[in-house]
């Protein structure tokens, strides 16, 4: 396919970028900084800013789908940068009526029990995190307002981690995926095993779903 990846040199975007070289996926590489994208025949990276709705949204439009592992500069106005670039990101894919939107999402908004509390509502949840949760969670919420949009929104484990590629793991739904000793993990590799298994195979169309061992 033809993918574009925006962030593709991030934390979990790497792996997705190199899980998407890997199954021979055509991708252009969304990026702040270009010369940071690893060379490869199948890989053309381009520098934007996702707060450039016109230039995003032409970068988007040739392609059959895009994925989001959008994640702005921590520090201070850290919410407000990620709402900043979801609300771009909605607009410009809506704009270039782009077929398919799958999202990263976070552990954070995925509930501990059941329609209540959600993990980054817990004590303890690590302060320096909640600005980014709470700006990815705000990602979700605006998806769900689009009924134009075919989106889906992936969230990792509780604790995402380089590891080994297992195609081994778990999909969820709306809940904190655990083991029987409680503990919730994956492998930012397996993380992006699940994300282009959902690319290729769509099975979460206008959903949020999760994946763990």
């Amino acid at each position: 396919m033809d993918v574009a990846l925006i962030g593709a040199t991030g934390f979990i975007g790497s792996h997705i970028l190199d899980e998407l070289i890997r199954r021979d996926h055509q991708v252009t590489a969304l990026v702040r900084h270009p010369d940071r994208v690893p060379q490869h025949a199948n890989v053309t990276a381009t520098q934007v800013d996702v707060r450039d709705v016109d230039t995003l949204t032409g970068l988007l439009a040739p392609r059959e789908a895009a994925i989001s592992a959008f994640s702005a500069d921590k520090g201070e106005g850290f919410y407000d940068s990620m709402v900043a670039g979801a609300k771009s990101i909605i607009t410009a894919a809506k704009k270039a009526q782009l077929k398919r939107l799958l999202v990263v999402g976070g552990a954070g908004s995925l509930e501990t029990t059941p329609g209540g509390t959600q993990l980054l509502e817990e004590p303890s949840f690590p302060e320096n995190w909640l600005g980014g949760a709470k700006g990815t969670r705000e990602f979700l919420y605006m998806l769900r307002e689009q009924p134009d949009l075919d989106w889906t929104f992936l969230c990792p484990a509780q604790v995402i981690q380089p590891g080994e590629r297992t195609g081994k793991f778990r999909l969820g739904g709306d809940q904190l995926l655990t083991d029987d000793q409680g503990n919730s993990a994956i492998s930012l590799q397996d993380y992006a095993v699940a994300m282009v298994d959902e690319l290729e195979d769509p099975k979460h169309s206008r959903q949020r779903f999760s994946v763990a061992y």
